[in-house]
């Protein structure tokens, strides 16, 4: 048992020295933006570990977004996304974390309806079920890849027809305020790791290993009355949520 912890130690030493140097060749530009990585034999036989280590070492590479796999072809240098760090505890649209790093943001409307609502969001609302409800679903975009989607849910007693008349860019929190008066302050949110089942998160998969988490939240105004109850799912290798907990 000793041996093998003292070779799994060893390994790990190794993978994270590769890994280490594959970066500094990145940032240095010796392997530049689209440059297809050599094979794992002759990494391997360049830096004198086994296949195991270079493939440990890879494969977190590809996790942090720094590779990009081709089916049957290898693996290629990409230019990820920058990390957007957001603390859980102060409430920010996605719009203004996009914003606050830098990436030049984007989005695409999937829906704009009304429907009866359904049995958990009237929970979270606290209206009843089957009163009418406006939903709006977006992607959006961050440096031209889809970041988040966003599912939206309002009461149409609250809202009307606004979504259906003005068009809906960036902060909804924002439009909210400047065309229905409504100014939401606080939110009550759950983290969620989705399942496997969850097809939601297929419209994040930009990467077969990148990984999303869902913030199911109620948003209510300063009298503490829910206004909206959203789905967000976020892709965890660009937004990387903070929670600051004190004893």
């Amino acid at each position: 048992m000793k041996e093998k912890e003292t070779y799994d130690g060893f390994m790990k030493h190794n993978y994270l020295r590769i890994k280490e140097e594959l970066e500094r060749q990145m940032r240095t530009g010796e392997l530049a933006v689209g440059t297809k990585l050599p094979s794992e034999p002759d990494m391997a036989s360049e830096f004198k570990v086994s296949r195991e280590t270079i493939r440990a070492a890879v494969k977190q590479l590809e996790r942090e977004g720094k590779l990009r796999v081709r089916r049957g072809i290898g693996r290629f240098v990409v230019r990820p996304l920058a990390v957007i760090p957001s603390s859980i505890d102060h409430l920010s649209s996605t719009s203004e974390m996009i914003n606050s790093s830098s990436l030049k943001k984007g989005e695409r409307h999937e829906s704009i309806r009304i429907e009866p609502c359904q049995e958990e969001w009237a929970h979270f609302l606290e209206i009843s079920p089957q009163d009418p409800v406006t939903i709006i679903e977006r992607i959006r975009m961050a440096d031209g890849e889809p970041v988040s989607f966003n599912i939206n849910i309002m009461p149409y007693a609250l809202v009307g027809e606004v979504f259906q008349t003005k068009p809906l860019q960036g902060s909804l929190m924002q439009m909210l305020e400047t065309e229905c008066g409504i100014r939401i302050v606080s939110a009550n949110t759950e983290l969620i790791v989705p399942p496997p089942s969850d097809r939601n998160c297929d419209k994040l998969k930009e990467k077969p290993e990148a990984t999303v988490i869902l913030l199911k939240q109620t948003h209510y105004d300063e009298d503490q009355v829910p206004i909206l109850f959203s789905y967000d799912y976020f892709r965890n290798d660009v937004f990387k949520f903070w929670v600051r907990r004190v004893r």
